[in-house]
């Protein structure tokens, strides 16, 4: 009996240690920032796309090769700036931190995904990211992409698990509890149909099911074909067709929308030297940034930034020679390219990961010292 109370004082005393130091990190967050460059409110609608592993000479090499002009990320996003990428335990981060920045306003270790440092496994309080931001603004929510559902980058956006690798807890987590009106994916090979229906979802996993899907369905995609090459004919839509739909169906919210759109395999082809694939995975994003654009242009209230996690395969362009120079990812600031807004970043600024998802947060109604933000687990 002893023992068991020392043991519950002592988790007292951790959780009540951890609180002071997020208390500490967040106020620091804030007030570091203090001269703000987003109005909190400014748009109903906020989207954005992550091109994993996508460096400016991965845009480059694929705008050689297909465009024969400026690339859509370029031509028509207005702002174009830097961001730093790094964990708080690497100065070279992996996707799940990286997408735990760019999601959560706060950098993570290296494998976990929507954790703070300071609380890894979860155990006490894990950060908001800003799906839930989105949703206690009232706005429907979105993710689109072409890894599976369990990837990092979707995950950052709708789970907070200690590693990646749990795939089944970040599915649970993302069927039961994180409250998107879709998700659409390749499949992670966990999600049934009754699984899904005790849920309230719909689950769809070929392009019939896709084109049949009315709006006021909440669904689940599962797609087995490869979504970020349309041209392999599978039984499946392409990113750039799930970014136009995902849109569609999310647009009917009287309080606007959030939307994660992620091409995961620019990264997955620069990780395997993959010249081909990557700049057909990196076009085929682009397909879908030109659809984001194209939406915001008619709408007139939606934010489009258009980011990465981190750089894959260290390519080097010498007089348009292009080359991988590594398998790995680096540590160098990635592509932060803007629709919509002339103040979230200037012309050539560079700034943190973290600090998108903050301003983001702004985007949609957060004031400064709300996000990042601390939630306690029940």
């Amino acid at each position: 009996m002893l023992q068991f109370l020392r043991g519950s004082f002592l988790m007292k005393a951790v959780g009540v240690l951890i609180s002071a130091l997020l208390t500490l990190n967040l106020s620091y967050n804030s007030d570091k920032n203090s001269k703000d460059v987003v109005d909190p409110g400014d748009y109903d609608n906020v989207i954005i796309m992550i091109g994993d592993g996508m460096g400016f000479n991965h845009i480059d090499w694929m705008e050689q090769e297909y465009a024969l002009q400026e690339a859509n990320m370029f031509a028509l996003t207005e702002y174009h700036g830097q961001s730093k990428t790094r964990s708080s335990s690497s100065p070279v981060t992996d996707s799940a931190a990286g997408g735990t920045a760019l999601s959560c306003g706060t950098r993570t270790t290296n494998g976990a995904v929507g954790t703070f440092p300071q609380d890894q496994y979860g155990m006490f309080y894990v950060p908001m990211n800003l799906s839930e931001w989105a949703q206690s603004q009232g706005k429907m929510t979105g993710i689109v992409t072409t890894d599976s559902n369990a990837g990092a980058t979707p995950a950052s956006f709708s789970a907070h698990v200690f590693s990646r690798r749990e795939a089944e807890e970040i599915t649970r987590q993302q069927i039961e509890e994180s409250n998107l009106y879709l998700l659409w994916s390749a499949s992670c090979g966990l999600v049934t149909d009754e699984y899904a229906k005790e849920n309230d979802w719909l689950l769809i996993d070929t392009s019939a099911e896709f084109e049949a899907l009315e709006e006021g369905t909440r669904s689940f995609g599962q797609f087995e074909g490869d979504l970020w090459n349309p041209q392999t004919g599978a039984d499946s839509p392409s990113l750039s067709l799930l970014t136009e739909k995902a849109i569609d169906m999310l647009d009917d919210s009287d309080e606007g929308f959030f939307l994660m759109v992620e091409g995961a395999h620019i990264d997955k082809h620069s990780h395997s030297n993959n010249a081909e694939s990557m700049k057909i995975a990196a076009y085929e994003f682009d397909l879908a940034v030109k659809a984001a654009i194209e939406f915001a242009e008619n709408d007139g209230n939606t934010l489009v930034v258009i980011t990465a996690d981190h750089e894959t395969g260290a390519i080097s362009n010498e007089n348009g020679n292009f080359k991988f120079n590594s398998g790995s990812h680096s540590g160098v600031n990635v592509p932060l390219l803007v629709y919509g807004s002339d103040n979230f970043i200037k012309n050539g600024e560079a700034i943190d990961n973290k600090e998108v998802s903050r301003r983001l947060a702004m985007a949609m109604g957060a004031e400064p010292e709300q996000f990042p933000a601390a939630v306690a687990v029940k």
